[in-house]
């Protein structure tokens, strides 16, 4: 009486004996090894600050000093000017600096990036208040709009890194992320233009091609501010390029010029509101205006500090927005925190980069901060500083105190057109050079392409649009490869050295503009192929895979039916052979062709397969032998992943099955029953070895033991082995054994 266990095995089809491979609970055995001390260190992860405060020393604090005073000076004139940029009072610029520096050093792995506004998210910001006050006019509240913002935002980024799913931001190329952000730039500047020159009279917030004819044909408007604006904007960049001629003429004063240079922002600003106030003070009108644009009242401190207010039908007016909000927030910091850590010789984690992101940005509600995420330039400066470590944000965030508390009743005189100036300068380093663009160019033509379309759309239409399009573009190339993966048929070529030392390398026997042209590539033996993958085989390339083989034996090898035999009506209708006329000389070329024997596949450059590429794998063994009409040998060389083993040997193959035991599905869509199956006369009768059990293709061994289990025989350790041992069985010329004519087609 059979067991359950035996009953059970034959209704699922699983063979009484299998070769051993590696199962589901060895796998989650070695991924969860001790759940105890996995949940430990997940939560210590959390909190990176603890793995280093313990060594905190004073040559650290001396560099975080310098570099959190440093950015403290430019953070304060940015946050106002960027908060002013997404439609709100220049103080919310002033919480989010204040709640992103401080917040982001307990949660770092990026020593030198500095959280706060940002001018792409501030655009965006501006964007998606225009588009729920143009649905829902004056139902909510800027300020309350871009909280929210923040709230969802960063409580969806939070549980990215929470979830560990840091790796979807992988996915998106740096080209798409330049391309994006160069044409935000070019958005950005474009739209403070008109208020650097006081040009008004237009929607700045259009297209940005509008924006650039609308200001050009506003030029004769240009209104007193431009003399605060286009000073301002002079003084920036005269500053810079000063400061850095003089540090290559004297390299000793580089240090004393670099400081000079960086507080720029903040004595341009300063000269201006001085200048703005002198002039202003006596000359405002009676309808309590002044001759320029100035930011007035500026409250001091923290107002409301409190829960947020989230409006449920608000959450659902902004959901359209928040995927664009997301994402900026998402590539921005990644891009950056990368960069920073590529060159000053650290790795960051972007799964904690995303959790501080998230932390900062729902913990900042509280203070009715808008969305703050990384800033490239601001970056720049804090690395440039001589920042020792994520706690010089500390310093950073004590400089935006004093700025809330003591300087509030200052910002009054600051003349918008200087701070335009101020937003022109620092986005204007964005705009990606054209060495970058060409370099992009050279590296991947593809990628390029991808860069323009990003640039384009944002400029033509907006960035939120073009944020998508890098995005899908870049989803559509990365699915073009995987569809259209790149494969040879390979030869050997025989390398010496000093006449006495040789080996055998395996190349395409085409050119592939790799190996020297020049370089004679012998074919395998005759009814041996040899074709190697160069990408992972899946279910979007099987096909391709498939019918690149199958097309190539069916050019190269020869046809084991003599169709000459076969009356015209017993034919199949979609391989009716030659034809009558032609039958002689096509018979004659088949038989100069040689007899299919192996098929060698090298699988050093798959590291997953699925189903569907394994039933590919089966179709294309029927369909080789169907077209050789006898049983055709499949080796595998370097199969790096036991799931692929596994999956191989699910199908028959390595295992040395004869094929005519072998089903010719293994994952049917639909149940199917019956059906026409090629068979071939017992391989023993005609006289020929049964090259699925000859022991010419044992694997090498190490000593006594064997590299590859003796019970996959046709699972190789190396091309070099699989190649041999196809080799060896194939028929030499005075041992063919003549064939009985096959039997009709049914």
């Amino acid at each position: 009486m059979l067991s359950a266990k035996r009953v059970g095995n034959r209704i699922i089809g699983n063979p009484e004996q299998t070769v051993s491979t590696i199962s589901t609970e060895t796998y989650l055995k070695g991924l969860v090894r001790d759940p105890r001390h996995e949940a430990v260190n997940y939560l210590t992860s959390l909190f990176p600050i603890l793995g280093w405060i313990s060594r905190y020393n004073w040559g650290w604090l001396t560099g975080d000093l310098i570099a959190g005073l440093t950015v403290g000076m430019v953070l304060v004139p940015q946050g106002m000017s960027y908060a002013i940029l997404a439609t709100l009072p220049p103080q919310y610029g002033l919480y989010s600096s204040f709640v992103g520096v401080l917040t982001y050093c307990f949660f770092a792995t990026s020593k030198d990036v500095s959280i706060g506004p940002v001018a792409v998210m501030s655009q965006t910001i501006a964007q998606i208040i225009i588009y729920v006050d143009s649905r829902y006019p004056d139902k909510w509240e800027a300020t309350q709009i871009a909280t929210t913002v923040a709230f969802v935002c960063g409580f969806i980024v939070l549980g990215i890194g929470l979830l560990r799913l840091g790796w979807l931001v992988e996915l998106i190329p740096a080209p798409a992320v330049s391309g994006y952000m160069t044409g935000s730039a070019i958005n950005i500047v474009a739209g403070q233009v008109p208020s650097l020159m006081g040009i008004s009279g237009f929607n700045t917030r259009a297209a940005t091609y509008e924006v650039i004819i609308n200001t050009l044909k506003g030029l004769p408007r240009t209104a007193l501010d431009a003399a605060w604006g286009l000073t301002g904007l002079f003084s920036l960049y005269a500053i810079s390029i000063i400061c850095k001629q003089l540090s290559k003429r004297y390299p000793r004063r580089a240090r004393l010029l670099f400081f000079v240079s960086v507080t720029r922002n903040a004595f341009v600003v300063i000269v201006l509101t001085i200048a703005a106030w002198l002039y202003c003070r006596h000359r405002k009108t009676s309808s309590g205006k002044y001759p320029i644009a100035i930011l007035e009242t500026v409250p001091p401190g923290f107002q409301d500090v409190g829960a947020p207010v989230i409006d449920s039908e608000l959450v659902k007016a902004l959901a359209p927005q928040f995927p664009v909000a997301t994402i900026i927030l998402l590539l921005e910091h990644i891009a950056i925190a990368k960069s920073f850590g590529r060159v000053n010789g650290y790795k960051i984690n972007p799964n904690q980069e995303l959790i501080a992101i998230g932390v900062t940005n729902t913990l900042g509600t509280l203070f009715h901060a808008y969305p703050a995420t990384g800033s490239f330039s601001r970056s720049a400066l804090k690395s440039q500083s001589g920042v020792r470590t994520p706690l010089a944000g500390i310093f950073t965030a004590m400089v935006v105190i004093v700025a809330l508390y003591g300087l509030t009743p200052a910002f009054y005189w600051i003349p918008n057109a200087g701070l335009s100036a101020v937003i022109i300068h620092a986005v204007a380093g964005l705009v990606a050079s054209p060495s970058q663009v060409y370099t992009y160019w050279r590296v991947s033509p593809l990628e390029f392409i991808i860069w323009w379309a990003a640039v384009l759309v944002t400029v033509f239409s907006s960035i939120e649009n073009g944020i998508y399009t890098s995005i899908a573009t870049s989803f559509a190339l990365l699915l073009i490869r995987m569809a259209h993966p790149r494969g040879y048929f390979i030869g050997k070529v025989t390398l010496t050295r000093n006449s006495t030392e040789s080996r055998e390398v395996f190349v395409p026997l085409r050119k592939d503009g790799v190996t020297n042209q020049y370089v004679k590539v012998d074919p395998p033996t005759p009814g041996v192929i040899v074709y190697r993958f160069e990408e992972s085989y899946l279910y979007p390339n099987c096909s391709l895979v498939n019918s690149a083989i199958v097309d190539y034996v069916r050019e190269n090898m020869r046809r084991g039916i003599d169709f000459s035999t076969i009356q015209l009506a017993d034919r199949p209708w979609n391989d009716p052979g030659p034809t009558r006329g032609n039958s002689q000389a096509a018979e004659a070329a088949n038989n100069e062709r040689p007899a299919l024997h192996a098929i060698v596949l090298d699988f050093s450059g798959v590291s997953h397969i699925d189903t569907t590429a394994v039933q590919a794998l089966v179709d294309t063994r029927n369909e080789v032998q169907r077209w050789a009409n006898r049983p055709v040998e499949f080796h595998f060389a370097t199969i790096l992943s036991p799931w692929i083993r596994r999956a191989l040997v699910a199908a028959g193959f390595g295992i040395g099955t004869p094929a005519v035991q072998l089903s010719d599905e293994i994952a049917p869509v639909v149940p199917h029953h019956g059906g026409r199956r090629e068979k071939w006369d017992d391989a023993s009768s005609l006289g020929i070895e049964d090259i699925e059990a000859h022991s010419g293709s044992l694997p090498p061994t190490s000593g006594t033991v064997p590299i590859v289990p003796i019970e996959t025989p046709f699972f190789h350790f190396d091309l070099a082995s699989a190649v041999r041992a196809a080799e060896a069985g194939v028929e030499k010329p005075s041992e063919r054994v003549d064939t009985p004519p096959p039997a009709k087609y049914t």
